[in-house]
């Protein structure tokens, strides 16, 4: 005990051990002691001694230390200690008040103890093991060292802990613990964990970490909530940034709209806490990661439109047009409704409807410009609006269109400040700065827009009484040549090269004046200092896009006079030369990589993101350009025309492709559904050739029963004849009344073939392909035809057959009052009279009707002559159609050969159309004509 006196700070004689021997002492201690309390106490003295003596602990005891690990499982206060050791002799933040000399040797110190601890995975998994206890004194100071070892080396235990079995489920439980403390260190380790790891980040997402990270959110109070809060939305930002798999599982979750109520802020706000500017801080830029111009455009799109939807949009324009709030809150804010309203449509629109709180009530647009040209306001802030206008007008020809009616003369108004008015104020203004932003944000609201660079033409400024007003294209170019601040002039050239690129109108306006290509010749000769240099390119590229997109309408100013003064004047390879400084510049590459305009300090502010876009696409064309002769720009002309014919005719070509591929479907859905009604047909028929057959047989079993009991039988009394009479002429009536039922579904088909012969008929004439529909016709109306002649024959032989039974009964009855004539009375003579009188009255009603039957037959007779007749004209009328079609196809035929002369790739293009015209309609239609004929053919044979 002596022994531990010493080391704990005990009174003891003698001279006093180095730290040295006490570590080495207290290392044999821990590795030979048998006792659990002696290895405890001696893990205490080195967990007492490891921060002042961080080398010899590390150095002697880490081994030990780590087999107490693996040892003691049992004992959570000597696992405590030794995981609180190996946290002090990996941690570099304990130390205090340090040069930096000692600072950094202190860093490499920790980066060698923690790559000797991760050099066996197995160190790191029995850490992960050890967070499973619920003890705290062993889950915290584990938590601790895992974090440690995840900021010094960070790759490789992310790698350990990816490959371990439920290695980051453990970790994700931490933040379920009920103590704050383990939790809020669980955030700092996860925020280790998920840097820079995308698998790592996809688990922990699918872990549940987007709610449990919201609720904790919640409860803290959200963007009133203290520094948990700030570790949550630091957390969040590592799992989303740079993931699209975890922002669309964010999007797809609902999570977006559970961010609506962090912008929610007072009337009141004066007064913010650091710790709330940070938090909100954090949301704005989460807000951002969702819908970054570096997002693929379906993801960022969908996002857009979820937070118009929930109302997120309205709530940041809220705090955008509130009072009090801090100006770097503000900043990130307007920021933040850039990127939310970059390239959507409804977005952008709703924009465009939000005011100010003012009197009276202003756009917000506008109010964000008042302060982008005020040279008195933060310069981050300004950056700010210019990229929120930016974004406000990127693929929104419809905002353009207002931004560009404000400065026509129609439009003005005198008692309001506008968009425009703001712009040419700040386009003007002593401040450079001002001039540069207004310059941008007028070639903004011309990019890509031909229509707003032809009505800009239209601007006329009044520069000072008495004097005519000047248009806006020359008074850019007056401000240019009287040599303000290179800034300004930069970017009067970037507001001049965008006005007039692609657009020959603007090209001749620009050249309309005498002194303006004087002036650019001049610049671009000259040999002047290394801050004119970038001027000069700029210059170039203007003259450039004046030869390029030149129209040949001022002769004094024609492409090849133009060139020819460049090779006089400048020269060629000068021009070039020049012409390169643009993509040269230190600041181009910069201002090329993202949308948004960061610059440290005002005077770095010179490109724009989309000049740059618009300086990579000409800079080679307008290199090719000036090299050119004149033989190869006519050359070159001609072959555009000859491209452009080709274009039309293969552009009528298509068109009638188009026409013919959609009256092929009509015809092919016609041929459909005539198809379906000639199986329904045969459907009946079937069925009425099976109800035939079944009359057939009962007829030939009545025959057979009628012929055996009509044999002479005089034993036979008049009551059995009688009975067996009135027995066959209700069978007969039966059978009539079948048949008087078949020729009324007779009538019924023959009506319907009617409508379909009308409405085939009004189809053919619409087109040639419907011929084919006739002889499917023609062929179902002759077999309806044959089929109704082997009834009327079927009803012409039962009428015979009844006649011939009649025939007999009357016989039959006439010999049995003959040969009873001696034995019967009276009475019964009168009954068999009256009987017989009553089967001869229904005797000739059965042939009045039989022949009314008949009368019908002739009447469906005529009915199908005159559709025969009809069918002869529709084949007539097809005949017809057919010809035409020859004709067509003869004409497609000598239009084809007409092209055959062109080049390789238009004669590819006709050679597919030519397939496409010929064989479509003419053998799909004759393959369906051949198989409907043999199918006709075959039921005829059967």
């Amino acid at each position: 005990m002596n022994f531990f006196r010493g080391v704990m700070g005990g009174q003891a004689a003698g001279p006093q051990p180095s730290g040295a021997e006490t570590i080495h002492k207290l290392c044999d201690r821990v590795a030979s002691s048998t006792l659990l309390e002696d290895r405890r106490d001696a893990v205490r003295a080195l967990k007492s001694l490891s921060k002042k003596y961080r080398m010899e602990v590390g150095t002697q005891a880490m081994d030990h230390l780590i087999n107490i690990l693996q040892t003691d499982r049992s004992d959570s206060e000597i696992l405590g200690y030794a995981l609180d050791t190996l946290y002090n002799i990996l941690c570099n933040d304990e130390e205090e008040e340090q040069d930096e000399t000692a600072q950094k040797q202190s860093d490499d110190l920790g980066a060698q103890f923690t790559e000797q601890f991760v050099q066996d995975a197995e160190h790191v998994t029995l850490l992960l093991s050890l967070l499973e206890e619920f003890d705290f004194h062993v889950r915290w100071p584990g938590v601790k060292l895992l974090t440690v070892l995840l900021k010094n080396q960070g790759v490789q235990v992310q790698g350990i802990i990816l490959v371990s079995p439920m290695g980051v489920s453990r970790l994700m439980d931490l933040l379920a613990d009920s103590r704050e403390v383990i939790r809020n260190d669980g955030l700092l380790l996860l925020q280790q964990l998920t840097k820079s790891n995308a698998a790592i980040q996809k688990i922990v997402a699918f872990e549940n970490a987007f709610e449990r990270l919201l609720d904790i959110i919640t409860e803290e109070g959200s963007s009133d909530g203290g520094i948990v809060v700030e570790d949550c939305l630091l957390l969040l930002l590592n799992l989303l940034k740079n993931n699209s798999s975890n922002q669309n599982f964010f999007k797809e979750g609902s999570y977006i709209q559970r961010m609506k109520p962090w912008f929610e802020i007072g009337d009141d706000n004066s007064g913010w806490s650091a710790q709330k500017v940070t938090n909100l801080h954090l949301m704005l830029q989460l807000v951002r990661v969702m819908v970054s111009p570096v997002n693929s455009p379906g993801a960022t799109a969908s996002c857009q439109k979820s937070m118009y939807q929930c109302g997120l949009l309205q709530q940041l324009c809220t705090i955008l047009m509130a009072t009090g709030v801090p100006a770097d809150i503000l900043t990130e804010t307007i920021n933040t409704v850039s990127e939310v309203i970059r390239g959507s449509q409804v977005n952008q629109d709703y924009f465009a409807s939000v005011n100010a709180p003012s009197n009276p009530p202003r756009p917000a647009i506008v109010v964000l410009l008042m302060s982008m040209v005020n040279e008195r306001q933060p310069f981050v802030l300004r950056c700010a609006v210019l990229y929120c206008f930016q974004c406000f007008l990127y693929k929104n020809q419809k905002g353009q269109g207002e931004i560009v009616a404000t400065l026509l003369p129609s439009t003005i108004d005198a008692n309001s400040i506008s968009a425009g008015q703001l712009l040419c104020g700040g386009l003007f203004s002593v401040d450079s700065l001002s001039n540069w932003c207004a310059a941008v944000a007028l070639a903004h609201s011309l990019q890509d827009n031909l229509t707003q660079k032809e009505q800009l033409l239209r601007v006329q400024l009044a520069t000072s009484l008495g004097k005519p007003p000047v248009s806006l294209l020359q008074q850019c170019t007056n401000i240019l040549s009287q040599g303000s601040k290179v800034q300004t002039r930069v970017g009067l050239l970037m507001l001049l090269c965008t006005w007039i690129n692609n657009c020959p109108i603007a090209v001749t306006h620009f050249l309309h004046n005498q002194e303006n290509v004087p002036f650019l010749t001049a610049q671009i000769s000259e040999n002047l200092g290394e801050d004119e240099r970038l001027v000069q390119g700029l210059c170039a590229l203007l003259l450039g896009i004046c030869i390029y997109y030149n129209d040949n309408s001022l002769e004094n100013y024609t492409k090849e006079k133009l060139k020819q003064l460049i090779e006089k004047r400048i020269g060629k390879e000068n021009f070039v030369e020049k012409l390169g400084f643009i993509t040269k510049h230190e600041l181009y590459s910069r201002a090329a990589q993202k949308p948004q305009p960061v610059f440290p300090s005002p005077e770095q502010m010179l490109f724009d993101h989309e000049f740059t876009k618009l300086v990579k696409e000409l800079e080679g064309v307008i290199t090719k350009a000036v090299h050119k002769s004149n033989e190869e720009e006519k050359k070159e002309e001609e072959v555009k025309k000859t491209l452009e014919q080709h274009d039309n005719i293969v552009t009528q070509y298509k068109d009638l492709i188009r026409e013919q591929d959609s009256q092929i479907q009509e015809l092919k859905e016609q041929v459909a559904s005539m198809s379906s009604q000639s199986e329904q047909m045969q459907t009946t028929v079937t069925q009425q050739l099976s109800q035939i057959q079944q009359h057939k047989d009962q007829y030939n079993i009545l025959k057979l029963k009628i012929g055996k009991e009509s044999q002479p039988n005089s034993q036979e009394d008049s009551s059995q004849v009688n009975g067996l009479q009135t027995e066959e002429l209700t069978q007969l009536r039966e059978e009539v009344e079948e048949l008087r039922k078949q020729h009324a579904l007779l009538q019924t088909q023959l009506g319907d073939k009617d409508t379909l012969l009308d409405t085939l008929k009004s189809e053919t004439a619409e087109s040639s392909a419907g011929g084919s529909d006739n002889t499917e016709l023609l062929k179902e109306l002759e077999a309806l035809r044959s089929q109704v002649q082997s009834q009327s024959a079927e009803i012409n032989h039962m009428k015979t057959e009844r006649q011939e039974l009649l025939t007999r009964a009357e016989a039959g009855s006439q010999d049995t009052v003959s040969s009873s004539d001696g034995s019967l009375d009276a009475a019964k003579m009168a009954e068999l009279e009256s009987r017989l009188a009553a089967q001869s009255s229904e005797t000739q009603r059965v042939k009045e009707e039989a022949k009314s039957l008949s009368e019908s037959r002739a009447e469906l007779e005529q009915q199908l002559a005159s559709a025969t007749s009809t069918v002869a004209i529709l084949q007539t009328e097809k005949a017809k159609l057919q010809t035409e079609v020859q004709e067509s196809k003869k004409e497609q035929d000598d239009l084809l050969m007409l092209l055959a002369d062109q080049d390789q790739k238009i004669n590819a293009l006709k050679q597919k159309l030519k397939g496409l015209g010929e064989t479509v309609d003419d053998e799909d239609d004759l393959d369906g004509r051949d198989q409907t004929d043999d199918d006709y053919e075959d039921e005829d044979e059967d």
